[in-house]
């Protein structure tokens, strides 16, 4: 009768469940209400166009997502900006999705936003509707039940530098380096970088490297606790299967479950604690019951 029974309550409770949560994970940090013109950003975007940002998706759950504009060092055009936010809807309903790897075409991380678009948008009113059109699609990134790496060769700069800090860990190769240099183009992160690197490397890091703009190699990012592992390999196709070894060491298993523990802990860091304490209960009950859990019972007991 047990089986039965919790498969019937855990189908009741995942339903519920997924639509609160979806309800959640939709909810932008900017919208009408703080002035933010989506439409408007996105048509000035669209004007600058250039590289891409694909997506490809395996069948073992992990995708990869390359930043392609080697002749600008992957530098963000206007248009990769838009793309980064389809590529961003494309995984939110990804429901086999385990991990996702970000990684730079040509053997480099990210150089920040393309000048040209930069220079055409200087004005304030489009400054401020790019930056929130960025930390909305860089949140949506973070939020998802992914387990989510940066790749970083070569270097990342800028909004290059805040875009790994959108992901769930950081990986870098020999020679490699991330580094704000917001202060040298007399700017802060808008991109929600700070926000998230105080996070990271606590508020003294982070003030030391937003405001020195100092380059932060392998060792340092080790020690920074920026980066999980300093790889062996600086070649492209190399470093990205030891990424993929790395991360595999934590998406082995059903998505369910996989997805089922980066949404616990991203409502434990992003919640106060009696909502991540109620999220938690809900998630737990999508699982519960639930085919993993079950065979995991009959497999073998707890307590032996």
């Amino acid at each position: 009768l047990f089986p039965e029974m919790a498969i019937s309550l855990w189908k009741s409770l995942l339903q519920a469940t997924k639509e609160r949560m979806l309800q959640s994970r939709r909810t932008l940090v900017y919208n009408g209400a703080h002035g933010y013109e989506e439409e408007l950003i996105k048509k000035k975007l669209a004007q600058f166009a250039g590289g891409s940002i694909k997506l490809s998706k395996d069948d073992n759950g992990i995708g990869i997502l390359t930043l392609n504009n080697p002749k600008l060092m992957n530098a963000f055009t206007g248009t990769m900006m838009l793309e980064l936010q389809e590529r961003v809807t494309e995984l939110e309903n990804w429901n086999d999705g385990k991990g996702l790897i970000i990684h730079g075409a040509g053997n480099t991380f990210c150089s920040g936003s393309d000048l040209n678009a930069v220079k055409a948008i200087s004005n304030s009113e489009d400054g401020m509707n790019m930056c929130m059109f960025m930390q909305n699609t860089l949140t949506r990134l973070m939020r998802l039940p992914l387990i989510s790496v940066a790749l970083v060769q070569g270097k990342a700069l800028g909004g290059g530098a805040e875009l790994t800090t959108a992901c769930d860990f950081r990986l870098m190769t020999p020679g490699s380096e991330i580094r704000f240099v917001h202060k040298h183009m007399g700017l802060v992160p808008g991109w929600g970088g700070a926000a998230r690197l105080v996070r990271i490397v606590g508020s003294g890091a982070a003030l030391q490297l937003l405001s020195g703009a100092a380059r932060v190699d392998p060792e340092r990012a080790l020690h920074l606790g920026l980066s999980e592992k300093t790889l062996s390999s600086s070649d492209e196709t190399r470093a990205l299967e030891e990424a993929r070894a790395w991360l595999g060491q934590y998406t082995e298993g059903p998505a369910s479950v996989i997805r089922a523990a980066k949404k616990v802990v991203t409502a434990g860091k992003d919640l106060p604690l009696e909502a991540a304490l109620r999220t938690e209960k809900d998630i737990f009950g999508t699982v519960w019951g639930g085919p993993a859990n079950l065979q995991a019972l009959v497999r073998k007991a707890k307590h032996k």
